[in-house]
């Protein structure tokens, strides 16, 4: 079914959740009840999102402690936009929390499967074994026909997999059915993502279900957000292969950054230039420390397993290249720490920027910036971090190192600075200011963000990925 052939029912939908109210009531019967299965940065946020939309939701997790801080109206993790509307919704009564997983499944009508698919602590494939639990449990405890939706991201042919899981756990007279719809966040602008993607794509659907779908949906979709109806195999694949390309965008840009520094060029105008190229864009173009967090790594190592295990070798031997670029960044800002303290960090103050793998979050999975400063650490440095946000999340995953509450207290004293996220803060910092508070004015911009010649002018040393002639 495409966008043109929406009935006259679902079209009336639309209009009413463009206008605040819930779109099921267009339907002539009372609201879709809305489960979703797992509180974490996806689950919680998607709850919120659903609630915002219209509809009354209940969000579900074995871990207490999450549920116990939802419920109190504390989101634990900084998402900008997500803490006022949740408060909201708690208020209004749409949205509750719980443990009770059995309760959820019973009372919901769509069911969101949000929890994590980490990797293996023994290979790069993913830990299915979260969503295998969530979909198990929603099955045996349906007490009506419902819809299960997956949006945690799963190594193609999982869904089919599912599919048989939970048909063999149904009780016998309800009707189940189960999808796929991608998530697509972004850290830091998830509310925005959620509330209006710049795709919905709906993968194995009957046409039941992606009415369903097309109700929880309506109010982007009556904003115009396009609505992709396709298979299960390729709705698994939407997403880690967006990563994968993004990926690929960012490890390019810095195997360029070598060529750079060896050429005598300047990476960022280089990066600009080619942004103007209406096939290439600007974005996921800045060389620097390269990507981190929880999905980039772990999405493309679980693509390169399952493409592996496919026979797709070609397709494996590109993201084992791009996942190696992406690593040997964090060595090569490492070398220039080295470097700018005359060959060895044994007993130097270090100032490290940033914490969080990239701004407006305070994730610190897989952290470059985190990496970085606990491997000089290693190396016998005094290294103090300073996060805008991520500084609790920080200490709790490394707490050898040191933590300062300002930039000021974090370049104090230091013999050089590494700016490792690119938070606009440090961007604009004043460096007239902050040279002074140094034992020597050095910097390392990791991360493309500073003006060269400003720092250079306020007596700084500067260093820069790829910039030898900025």
């Amino acid at each position: 079914m495409n966008d043109a052939s929406l009935s006259a029912a679902t079209m009336s939908a639309e209009g009413l959740a463009s206008a605040g109210l819930p779109a099921e009531a267009a339907a002539g019967r009372g609201p879709l009840k809305i489960a979703v299965y797992g509180t974490g940065y996806l689950g919680a946020t998607h709850a919120v999102a659903m609630a915002e939309l219209g509809f009354e939701v209940l969000g579900a997790d074995v871990d207490q402690a999450k549920v116990d801080a939802l419920a109190a109206g504390k989101v634990p993790f900084f998402e900008p936009g997500l803490d006022p509307l949740l408060e909201k919704h708690l208020a209004t009564g749409r949205l509750r929390f719980t443990t009770d997983l059995t309760s959820a499944a019973a009372w919901g009508d769509v069911h969101f499967i949000c929890v994590g698919t980490p990797q293996m602590k023994t290979s790069h494939a993913a830990n299915l074994s979260y969503v295998e639990s969530a979909a198990t449990t929603i099955a045996k405890n349906l007490t009506k026909d419902a819809l299960i939706v997956g949006k945690s991201t799963v190594p193609v042919g999982t869904a089919a997999r599912l599919r048989e899981l939970v048909a063999a756990q149904a009780p016998a007279g309800v009707s189940l059915e189960l999808v796929w719809n991608p998530e697509f966040l972004r850290e830091g602008k998830a509310v925005d993502d959620t509330l209006h993607p710049d795709r919905i794509v709906l993968g194995g659907t009957s046409e039941r279900a992606e009415a369903t779908l097309r109700e929880v949906y309506a109010g982007p979709i009556a904003e115009g957000t396009p609505v992709v109806v396709t298979d299960l195999p390729t709705a698994e694949l939407v997403k880690v292969s967006a990563n994968a390309f993004l990926a690929t965008k960012i490890s390019f840009i810095n195997a360029i950054s070598t060529v750079c520094e060896a050429a005598g060029a300047d990476v960022t105008v280089l990066a600009d230039a080619l942004g103007h190229d209406v096939r290439i864009g600007r974005q996921f173009l800045n060389a620097g420390l390269g990507f981190g967090g929880g999905c980039l790594p772990k999405d493309i190592r679980a693509l390169m397993h399952r493409a592996n295990e496919l026979g797709a070798y070609r397709a494996s031997a590109l993201l084992q290249q791009v996942d190696e670029i992406n690593m040997g960044q964090r060595e090569r800002v490492l070398d220039m720490a080295v470097e700018a303290c005359g060959g060895s960090v044994l007993n130097r103050r270090i100032g490290v920027l940033g914490a969080a793998f990239k701004p407006d979050t305070d994730d610190v999975r897989d952290s470059p910036a985190l990496n970085v400063a606990a491997a000089l650490h290693l190396r016998g440095a005094q290294v103090t971090v300073f996060d805008p946000e991520a500084g609790d999340t920080a200490r709790r995953s490394f707490p050898t190192l040191s933590y300062a509450t300002s930039i000021e207290e974090a370049v104090e004293g230091t013999d050089a600075v590494l700016v490792l996220t690119e938070w606009d803060q440090f961007a604009t910092a004043d460096a007239d200011k902050l040279a002074p508070l140094t034992a020597t004015p050095r910097v390392v911009d990791a991360r493309g963000k500073l003006d060269p010649a400003r720092w250079r002018a306020a007596g700084w040393e500067f260093a820069g990925l790829g910039r030898p002639a900025a």
